[in-house]
């Protein structure tokens, strides 16, 4: 690998089309800071704190190597940031079907955990499972050696080299290699790294062999140039692929981002020396789940070692950060995290004060639809000028049932304005009509946030099921004469779930996957605050005004199969885009076998001007792929959409999208462009 040797330079380049760039050759594309619009001033403040300890460094951001300093081909030993480098080998056999995270560490390594002897005698041998030992949970003790077990397994964080040295022997067991073969062999060399750069030396607290092959370490043990770092973050960045080879499966990429959240509830031994860790801590490597360094993303994670080696990937601005050297300066009794503040702070705020990319999806291309054809905008049909909102439901009576907001609904117009009216639509586009529906007991008044307003709608078994917002933060309520009257739940969501959607299938729940009725929202409190990520939660349709009965999706496993709990403070991500997650609905497209999630893009005025996206996946959970995405629709996408399931055609191809543009109830017809491969 030629690698360019720098000392303290901005690298300048030809100027460049903004786009990142999809994957480096023997050299990585350049420009400088202000050919991206990123701030210099915050790059130079972090590059001088970087090198208030000396050493080596660069910054990739959108694909491009936009700064570097130091010597780019000196090789550092890396110490524990040998833990997320040599973890990538459990991505590896996760990939294969080799090894589950849940599998206990014996059945891969009879000998596991002794010596010493004591520890086969406490009995907590068998209980260890490999996610224990990427996540620090096992209870080894510090070193890396053959160390003893402090406590019961899963009861407690405790910061170990020892215990990933017993992952590296389980991996090392399940491939009977040596870990060094196999990680070059699918890992290194695709990436463009040679011996030159990156090298692994033999275990230094054990025995040379293990049952005849080379024995190495996770604990430390790695040496590598920034460059290399910097290509291992980049394969991380990029959901484990590199060019058209898919390297590591999405789903240990997940698990790497998302810690279970179980572990921010264990207590931590030695917080003086790893503050609050089990909040910011998965599958060996560290990260900002829990927003401990408030400057930077909640998606960013990072390698850390010994001297401060750092390989940093912040998914939400496109950038990887590479450093190595001595150690910086620690405030007496700071947090652990402080003394990377001054580092990672700026060049977070470097990257925001670029310009946002267009067309910038967050996820990739449909493998099944691969684009979307909308009729001429003349064509779109509205009605009910001067009402937004509008989610809705394909009802037993054959009528689609939908909710407006600061409006007067559909002509002939109601006298008074209303937060939350009732409408009944029937027909198909163009032919539709709407009626008002008068409901006492749900209407509500008030303009914006100041006045109740339905956010999702549902039929289920004959009975209407409706989510209302801005209550503080969602309520419920349901109405079994087709909307006249209704009740309201005695109890709300108060944490999250500011804008709650459900899912919808066929006429009356017609086609539904299973027994759960799903529901989605921004992991916000209020529908008018854009969040990072969307959760989901799903009910026993026979228990759907049961508080009790809800779960929530917590992570995807290994396989992709969903993990939920009834805990509300443990919910995950069902999709993730940092500062862009708002109103939005999902539907399920039964010609296709897919679901689709339109999405509304924050913005400040939609009704005229704005952009939204259609997801798809093959389940409620995921993964989803883009269908549609612009930033600058050729008309106004509102402040809401959905894909009434009644407009569908039996073949899946045609649909109608419904959406408030112009505070109307808008309709346009689309064409989905399907792959051969994508017809049932």
């Amino acid at each position: 690998m030629n690698i360019v040797r720098a000392s303290l330079c901005l690298l300048l380049a030809a100027p460049c089309s903004g786009a990142a760039a999809d994957w480096p050759g023997p050299k990585w594309q350049t420009a400088s800071p202000a050919e991206l619009g990123l701030d210099e001033a915050q790059l130079a403040k972090a590059r001088q704190y970087a090198l208030s300890g000396g050493g080596s460094g660069c910054v990739v951001f959108r694909g491009k190597m936009v700064m570097a300093w130091g010597d780019q081909a000196a090789l550092y030993d890396l110490k524990s940031t040998s833990k997320s480098i040599g973890v990538t080998l459990l991505g590896l056999a996760l990939k294969d079907g080799k090894v589950r995270l849940d599998d206990l560490a014996k059945k891969h390594h009879p000998a596991f955990g002794v010596p010493p002897e004591a520890n086969a005698k406490t009995g907590w041998l068998e209980r260890i499972t490999l996610r224990m030992l990427a996540d620090q949970t096992a209870g080894f003790d510090k070193p890396g050696g053959y160390e003893p077990l402090l406590f019961e397994p899963g009861t407690q964080w405790s910061y170990s080299d020892g215990g990933p040295n017993w992952l590296a022997e389980c991996l090392t067991l399940v491939y009977r290699r040596d870990p060094n073969d196999v990680l070059f062999q699918r890992v290194f060399t695709p990436i463009g790294l040679t011996s030159d750069d990156v090298r692994w030396r033999k275990h230094a607290y054990r025995q040379e062999l293990l049952d005849g092959i080379q024995r190495r370490e996770f604990g430390s043990g790695f040496s590598a140039n920034v460059q290399a770092m910097a290509r291992i973050g980049y394969l991380y960045l990029r959901e484990g692929r590199w060019g058209d080879l898919q390297i590591l499966p999405s789903s240990f990429l997940e698990a790497v981002r998302n810690p279970d959240p179980g572990l921010a509830k264990l207590p931590v031994r030695k917080p003086e020396d790893y503050g609050r860790a089990s909040s910011h801590y998965s599958m060996l490597w560290w990260n900002n789940a829990d927003e401990a360094i408030a400057e930077l993303p909640r998606d960013a994670y990072w390698s850390w070692g010994l001297y401060d080696s750092l390989i940093v990937v912040i998914p939400s601005l496109d950038m990887v950060v590479a450093r190595a050297g001595r150690s910086w300066k620690r405030a007496p009794r700071a947090d652990h995290y402080d003394v990377l503040q001054p580092f990672l702070g700026p060049i977070a705020a470097a990257a925001r004060a670029a310009p946002k990319r267009h067309s910038a999806a967050p996820v990739p291309p449909s493998p099944v639809i691969h684009g979307v054809r909308w009729a001429a905008r003349q064509s779109i049909v509205r009605r009910a000028k001067g009402s937004d909102n509008w989610p809705l439901t394909w009802a037993d009576d054959d009528a689609i049932y939908t909710a407006y907001g600061d409006g007067n609904g559909f002509e002939p117009f109601l006298k008074e304005k209303l937060s939350l009216g009732l409408a009944r639509v029937t027909g198909n586009p163009p032919d539709i009509a709407g009626a008002n529906l008068r409901a006492p007991s749900v209407e509500a008044r008030g303009d914006g946030k100041h006045g109740r307003k339905a956010s999702g709608l549902v039929m289920v078994e004959g009975v209407l099921y409706l989510w209302a917002r801005n209550v503080g933060n969602s309520q419920l309520a349901w109405s079994a004469d087709h909307g006249s009257t209704w009740t309201w739940a005695d109890w709300k969501f108060t944490a999250s779930l500011g804008c709650p959607s459900f899912l919808n299938f066929g006429k009356n729940y017609a086609g539904a996957r299973d027994e759960s009725v799903y529901v989605y929202s921004h992991d916000a409190p209020s529908a008018y605050e854009p969040a990072d990520r969307f959760l989901l939660a799903r009910v026993p349709k026979e228990r759907i005004r049961d508080r009790a009965a809800y779960q929530f999706l917590v992570k995807l496993d290994e396989h992709g199969q969903p993990a939920w709990s009834k805990d509300i403070a443990r919910r995950g991500a069902v999709f993730t885009n940092p500062g862009n997650c708002y109103r939005s609905h999902v539907s399920y497209n039964p010609g296709l076998g897919r679901y689709l999630w339109c999405q509304i893009h924050p913005g400040n005025d939609t009704r005229f001007a704005g952009g939204f996206a259609i997801y798809d996946a093959p389940e409620p959970w995921g993964p989803w792929t883009t269908v549609f995405y612009t930033e600058q629709w050729d008309v106004g996408p509102g402040e809401s959409s959905s894909l009434p399931t009644k407009w569908m055609s039996a073949d899946g191809r045609t649909v109608h999208l419904v959406f408030s543009g112009e505070d109307c109830f808008s309709v346009r017809r689309a064409t989905l462009d399907v792959a051969p491969s994508g017809v049932r």
